[in-house]
């Protein structure tokens, strides 16, 4: 009889017909379960579901996913066996299932139909997420089906202040962390260039500091619902947390949720993905993207493949995520194998560079701070400039006459970040070992960011970290064409530094005669101009 009921056909404008919640009714009043049915907007029944006396269990809609409309298009319909009102759990599946309607038919002594609760989400800016239906006898319920879900539909598309056909994805940001709050404010600000950089409109951010952090989904259950039902609400499809998630923080929180989860990692090497050229730079962003993905293979089912296109999907290291692990290790020493020859080849220019004499110098500093234009504007070049996080990835170099027939090489290098992925950090470290064949490094600071002391921290930790520390050094703010020269005068007095904007060739003059003097003065000593 249960299987039967798939046979049954709703009209378009009727939630549900009499006929089948008499039968839903007498089945559930029969068996001492809940029955319930999922119905899609053409009237075709496509679940039966059979519960227990106290609720049912919603299986996978993974057939019926949430596509660019902000409903799912399938409503639930289940009876309940002592005529209550609908749960809040009840509610929060309507919230978290996109599901354009929830309703419960009570069902009274020999199966008689009793009254009919019902509830559908709120478009956005409601007290609450769903809204529900005054209750009523379910004989006199009233309510024109088809033309309710489109008007509403519509009417939450309008609130969202976007149109479904603009390209991107579209996130929340979400960061939980004990951490200091203008400490997660400070690098929130710098996931959302990060998001920038990979094309992400984001739609909100969430900040929270917990006394303790949860293990199994960072924040607590209840508040991670609620970030997705808000997510859900704003049309965002992707999650993106600041914090690095493990293996199994991402298996239970997409659990909860169809839209895709990603991390800070995942994110950066997404940036990485699209903007490296070079066979150089292929193979080490696939190299990272491989071993990041590598423990996240097992038993993931559908959480990774969501993935897939997109946002932590991309790029060269792009392939079938379910792929075999042995097959993903020999592809890891494959890459490694060919990084190893690429290096090999660096080391023969090298040493031809050696062998010619030609001073090195090079550019390094945080992530957007200006490194590329700098180059282009000292050299006449025509480098790769983009106002993005990462937009240089490939190492270039150029030749920069100086009087006297001297010259030198100056070679700009892929920007630092706060915290950089270690997978990344390993691959990249051959590229960024030519930084030890330099003469000089000019450290350039963005002095129009309001947090560059933390990167010039961040940039000296790497340094510190490639063994570079004692290196000769001359820090450089650059952009000062965006402060006051006052604040840019106190910032060369305080840091010991030289002050340029890479758009105005008038202010390298004191830039030049630093490295002329620095490179061929004998008696130049000491590591930071």
């Amino acid at each position: 009889m249960l299987e039967k009921i798939y046979r049954r056909r709703v009209p378009l404008a009727a939630v549900i017909t009499a006929e089948l919640a008499r039968h839903m009714a007498s089945l559930s009043a029969g068996t001492g379960r809940q029955i319930g049915v999922l119905i899609s907007r053409e009237g075709v029944i496509t679940h039966v579901i059979v519960g227990d006396a106290k609720g049912i269990f919603i299986p996978s809609l993974e057939n019926y996913p949430l596509g660019k409309k902000a409903l799912r298009g399938l409503r639930l319909i289940h009876t309940h066996l002592r005529n209550e009102p609908l749960s809040e759990d009840d509610l929060t599946d309507l919230a978290l299932l996109r599901l354009d309607l929830m309703a419960a038919i009570g069902v009274g002594e020999a199966g008689l139909l009793k009254d009919i609760y019902a509830a559908y989400i709120l478009p956005k800016g409601g007290q609450r997420p769903v809204e529900a239906i005054a209750p009523q006898d379910f004989h006199r319920f009233e309510l024109d089906f088809k033309e309710f879900t489109g008007s509403l539909e519509r009417e939450i598309e309008r609130t969202r202040g976007f149109e479904q056909s603009e390209g991107g994805e579209r996130a929340i940001l979400i960061s939980v962390s004990q951490r200091p709050k203008y400490e997660q404010e400070d690098l929130m600000e710098e996931l959302k260039e990060l998001a920038l950089s990979s094309d992400v409109l984001v739609l909100d951010t969430v900040i929270q500091r917990p006394k303790e952090i949860n293990s199994k989904y960072l924040m607590g259950e209840g508040k991670l619902k609620e970030v997705i039902i808000n997510a859900l609400n704003l049309g965002s499809g992707l999650l993106v947390f600041n914090q690095d998630l493990s293996p199994s923080q991402i298996k239970s929180i997409t659990e909860l949720t169809e839209m895709k989860v990603i991390d800070r990692t995942q994110l950066i090497l997404d940036i990485f993905a699209r903007r490296a050229h070079s066979r150089d730079g292929k193979v080490q962003v696939e190299l990272a993207q491989l071993k990041y993905r590598l423990p996240r293979l097992a038993g993931k089912g559908t959480a990774m493949s969501r993935l897939m296109g997109g946002i932590g999907g991309r790029g060269p290291g792009e392939m079938k995520l379910e792929v075999d692990r042995r097959r993903v290790r020999d592809r890891i020493h494959l890459l490694e194998r060919e990084l190893k020859s690429l290096g090999e080849a660096r080391r023969q220019r090298k040493q031809r560079r050696s062998e010619r004499g030609v001073p090195i110098v090079s550019i390094v500093g945080y992530t957007n701070s200006g490194k590329s234009t700098l180059l282009n504007a000292l050299t006449g070049s025509s480098t790769f400039v983009e106002a993005k996080m990462f937009a240089t990835l490939d190492t270039a170099s150029r030749r920069l006459r100086f009087p006297r027939e001297r010259e030198v090489v100056i070679t700009d290098t892929v920007g630092f970040i706060r915290d950089l992925p270690k997978d990344l950090m390993a691959a990249f470290k051959s590229t960024l070992e030519e930084l030890g064949d330099a003469w000089l490094l000019i450290h350039l600071v963005d002095a129009s960011n309001p947090r560059f002391p933390q990167h010039i921290e961040s940039v000296k930790r790497i340094l510190d970290d490639l063994g570079l520390s004692g290196k000769p050094t001359i820090m450089v703010f650059n952009k000062t064409d965006r402060i006051g020269s006052e604040e840019a005068a106190n910032l060369s007095s305080r840091y010991s530094a030289l002050t340029v904007s890479a758009l105005d060739t008038s202010t390298f003059g004191p830039l030049l005669l630093s490295v002329e003097g620095c490179i061929w003065h004998e008696k130049f000593t000491g590591t930071e101009v």
